[in-house]
C-alpha cells in the first residue's frame, strides 16, 4: 500500500478502511503493526528486465517510492512511530533474504499475522505462502487485500484456505483479538 498502487489504482482504496481498523484493532490489544514496502534492490533485476522489457523494470523498480520506509507507507493508512516498518527485494516480505520481518517478527514473538494489501494474487499471496512455510499462523484478510480483478483475487483467496492459512473479513478478524 505506497502512493505507486493506491494513486493509479481504484481497487486499493476500498480496502483502506480495513486495513486501518484492523491495524488500530491491533495496536489496541498490544499487537504489533508491521508495514512493508518494495524496495529498489531486486536481486533479479537482469530476470526482470529480460521478462518485462526495461521500461516496465523501471516502473517495478521504483514503485515503493524514496526516502524513509514509513514515509513510503501510503499516509491515508494512519502509519504510527511505533509501528515497524520494513523493505523487500522480492514479492514475498517473508521469502529468505528478502526482509529483515521474519526475525523482527520472532523477535518480538509474534507466531501469527495478519496479512493485508495489494496486490492480493501477487505480493500478498507470496507473503501468505512464505509466511506459513516459515512457521508462522497466517490470517489473510479477505476485505483488506485487493487484486486488478474479482477473479484473481478470489482464486488467491481460494489458493490460501486451502493450502496456507485461514482467511476472515476484517471484523471476524477483529473479534479474534478480543477472544
Amino acid at each position: 500500500m505506497v502512493p505507486f498502487f493506491v494513486e493509479e489504482s481504484g481497487y486499493c482504496r476500498g480496502i483502506q478502511p480495513n486495513i486501518i481498523r484492523l491495524a488500530d484493532a491491533l495496536r489496541t490489544a498490544g499487537g504489533t503493526v508491521a508495514w512493508v514496502v518494495p524496495g529498489s534492490d531486486q536481486p533479479h533485476a537482469d530476470l526482470t528486465r529480460e521478462f518485462f522489457g526495461e521500461e516496465v523494470a523501471e516502473v517495478f523498480r521504483t514503485s515503493g517510492g524514496a526516502g524513509p520506509i514509513s514515509e513510503r507507507v501510503w499516509a491515508g493508512l494512519s502509519p504510527q512511530a511505533e509501528d515497524l516498518y520494513f523493505e523487500k527485494s522480492s514479492y514475498s516480505a517473508f521469502f529468505p533474504g528478502s526482509s529483515d520481518l521474519p526475525e523482527a517478527l520472532r523477535a518480538h514473538g509474534i507466531d501469527t499475522v495478519f496479512i493485508t494489501g495489494t496486490v492480493t494474487n501477487i505480493c500478498c499471496e507470496s507473503s501468505a505462502r512464505d509466511a506459513y512455510a516459515s512457521g508462522f499462523r497466517v490470517i489473510f484478510i479477505a476485505d483488506g487485500t485487493a487484486a486488478r480483478r474479482d477473479q484473481d483475487h478470489n482464486a488467491a483467496l481460494h489458493n490460501i484456505y486451502r493450502s496456507f492459512g485461514d482467511v476472515r473479513p476484517t471484523d471476524e478478524s477483529i473479534a479474534l483479538l478480543s477472544a
